[in-house]
């Protein structure tokens, strides 16, 4: 089979080549026989014009021409070519010298001076004077006086077709360069054709196996070149549509993702809001189904009421919070902020809320700790984690603690000195909604989204975020924040 394909395409390429080199030769070759042949021609007729020119110069230099035709015929004659050769002089009319058979035209070919004839014919009329059946070169020409005629013709015979042939040097010439090129094509065929079935292979490869990578060795030549840039071109399309189909994956899996994730953020939600309403139902229809409720009662159910409100309020803009955070990240305005400035902040209203309760919160920040980032996100998020140590540590004291920078990032950690977090929880922690103990986290108060909060916080402002048990006890939450870097003026 790939013989057979290999001699198809050799082939497929030599004969349409060879044809149209021999066509090509064979009209240059008819053409160059038709242009000797009519060159040879005018030869003839043009040494016929000069036996007349010089019979006619003869009589009118008063010469007599009769020696001088002698003379003509015997030099043309002794040429094979014009061993044949008629001349006819006529003077007022008459005949004065013919050698060879007399010869007479007719009117039209006297007009046309030279050319062709085969109407032949002598002076006396006879039939066996008419020369029918062959073709005869003529020249006429005639005084300026009108008084002498010079007809002269040579027959069309086979001395004059010999010499009217084309020569054998010329066909040898013609012959050897078509071979030359016939064999040259041949070779030049087999050479193209074998790129040719190259790139044939890697064609019906690459269609039948979407895995196949084209490795061949091509000539060092221009044709080789070609085939090289097109299996490098094929190779980048190959590559980048196998890039732009793990994209795809890639894309399909995020989306999937992001679906999933709303879809488990709604279910959450949708959970996490129907304990609180159906709390406040239950103290609103209490009140309303007893009017003789007792005051302190009422309040009571009232204030019970009252804070799981709050709790909805909260859960609503802590889910607004990240989803804002989780679909816009990116989009978040930031600026030079004095991080020190802002935890101290931070650390007096912490203290005057009373929300770790008994908990110390300490501190140890640089006062040129300039960060990039957004006030409210980065406050929000240093009130969640000590909410979180509050609500969950049990500890005596939460802290946060500059340990190190370089020259894009600062690196903090928050930690506390409570019970921490078993480790099989820990892979869990930034989840929403992820409680270790519900029950106790509700009657806490908490969300369940502060510290995912958190996390979407600094990867918003392109740090990262990470927790673990210390080994001393307690949790810390070891996360980085990007410095502040001044534009230089060119």
């Amino acid at each position: 089979m790939a013989l057979r394909r290999r001699i198809s395409y050799q082939w497929q390429l030599f004969i349409p080549l060879v044809g149209t080199l021999w066509i090509a030769f064979i009209a240059l070759a008819c053409w160059q026989f038709y242009a000797d042949r009519q060159s040879r021609k005018a030869q003839i007729s043009e040494q016929l014009s000069l036996i007349n020119s010089r019979v006619i110069a003869a009589y009118e230099e008063n010469t007599d021409v009769i020696p001088f035709l002698t003379f003509v015929c015997k030099y043309y004659r002794e040429n094979p070519l014009y061993d044949l050769l008629r001349i006819t002089v006529y003077e007022d009319g008459h005949p004065i010298k013919i050698f060879g058979e007399p010869i007479a035209l007719s009117d039209s070919e006297m007009a046309m001076e030279e050319g062709l004839t085969r109407n032949l014919y002598g002076i006396d009329m006879t039939e066996e004077n008419l020369d029918e059946d062959r073709i005869f070169f003529y020249r006429a020409s005639q005084s300026k006086d009108g008084r002498l005629a010079v007809y002269t013709v040579l027959p069309f015979d086979n001395d004059v077709m010999t010499a009217l042939a084309p020569s054998l040097k010329f066909l040898w010439i013609f012959g050897i360069i078509a071979v030359a090129m016939t064999v040259l094509s041949f070779f030049s065929t087999r050479y193209f054709g074998r790129n040719i079935r190259i790139l044939r292979n890697v064609a019906e490869s690459a269609a039948s196996d979407n895995n196949f990578i084209p490795k061949q060795d091509y000539p060092h030549d221009e044709l080789g070149d070609i085939s090289r840039q097109i299996i490098h071109m094929y190779n980048e399309r190959l590559e980048a549509m196998q890039r732009e189909r793990q994209e795809h994956i890639v894309a399909m899996h995020a989306i999937e993702e992001k679906a999933r994730s709303k879809r488990e953020l709604t279910n959450n939600i949708n959970h996490e809001l129907r304990t609180p309403i159906g709390v406040i139902k239950g103290y609103i229809d209490t009140i309303l189904e007893n009017p003789d409720m007792d005051e302190s009662s009422r309040t009571h159910f009232l204030k019970k009421a009252q804070e799981h409100v709050n709790r909805l309020v909260n859960l609503i803009a802590d889910v607004s919070a990240i989803t804002r955070l989780e679909e816009g990240g990116e989009l978040i305005s930031t600026e030079e902020l004095d991080y020190h400035d802002i935890v101290y902040t931070i650390a007096n209203d912490i203290k005057e809320s009373g929300v770790l309760g008994k908990m110390e919160f300490r501190f140890d920040v640089s006062l040129d700790c300039k960060v990039k980032g957004n006030y409210n996100l980065l406050s929000g998020m240093l009130i969640n984690l000590a909410k979180n140590s509050g609500s969950y540590s049990k500890g005596t004291y939460c802290e946060l603690v500059l340990v190190k920078e370089d020259e894009k990032f600062y690196y903090f950690e928050f930690r506390d000195d409570g019970v921490g977090v078993g480790e099989e929880f820990l892979p869990h922690v930034f989840e929403r909604f992820f409680r270790i103990d519900a029950g106790r986290s509700r009657k806490a108060g908490g969300t369940g989204l502060g510290l995912p909060i958190v996390q979407n916080t600094v990867k918003a402002h392109g740090g990262t975020i990470s927790v673990f048990n210390r080994e001393t006890g307690g949790l810390c939450f070891a996360f980085t924040l990007p410095k502040y870097k001044a534009h230089k003026r060119s």
